[in-house]
């Protein structure tokens, strides 16, 4: 779609839904990503916290005497966007911040801070941005936050076309033909990649022959 070869090319993908995170990818290949040593790192996501003080959950343990399985789900399942505006469907939270309910509208501008942070942070691990693509649940179906994001990732020559980035479902381009930086819309596929994945891993198992009959 970029018209493209992959050397060169600096691009930086916004997987957002449930689960969130970006990965800086160079020349084809991803050199950096949000995610830690687990996928709880990072971004604000619908139930998990996103990047927090480590201090903060060893104060919960010494002093609030939170139990181990209790701090796990407490981060895993009930943080978030559904800790700051009680529900984790961004559908729901667009919808009250469009209607001024405070919560809604903190959890955007929490959502969209570190968003934006983390974006610039992997433009600097790339040395500068050529491409940034949207995909995830939220990424491929919330116009309003590809809008906020490139509105606010401008310093990064990022802009998207409004008519574009409304309009359509497939895997598309979105951002304004005078834009330094392209911004494209992509299904995420992973039912596919898994199944790329299996597939080559039994590629490499040797065949192994059963008993007669078998």
């Amino acid at each position: 779609m970029l018209g493209l070869p992959l050397d060169g090319v600096r691009l930086v993908t916004c997987h957002l839904g449930a689960g969130a995170s970006l990965a800086a990818v160079r020349d084809g290949r991803s050199v950096d990503t949000t995610m830690g040593f687990t996928p709880l790192d990072g971004l604000v996501m619908a139930t998990r916290s996103g990047s927090i003080d480590p201090g903060l959950v060893l104060w919960l343990a010494e002093h609030a005497r939170m139990p181990p399985a209790e701090l796990a789900a407490t981060l895993e399942h009930r943080s978030g966007l559904l800790g700051l505006a009680g529900t984790a469907d961004m559908r729901a939270i667009l919808s009250a911040a469009d209607a001024g309910e405070p919560d809604a509208m903190l959890a955007l501008d929490v959502y969209h801070h570190r968003l934006r942070a983390a974006v610039a942070a992997m433009a600097a691990a790339l040395g500068g941005l050529d491409v940034i693509v949207f995909t995830g649940g939220v990424g491929e179906n919330a116009p309003a936050v590809r809008e906020r994001a490139a509105r606010e990732l401008a310093f990064l020559r990022v802009k998207v076309d409004q008519g574009r980035n409304r309009a359509g479902s497939d895997d598309r381009e979105i951002g304004s033909a005078r834009a330094a930086v392209r911004t494209f819309v992509i299904a995420a596929r992973e039912d596919v990649q898994i199944a790329h994945e299996v597939r080559d891993v039994l590629r490499d198992v040797p065949a192994v022959s059963g008993p007669p009959g078998s």
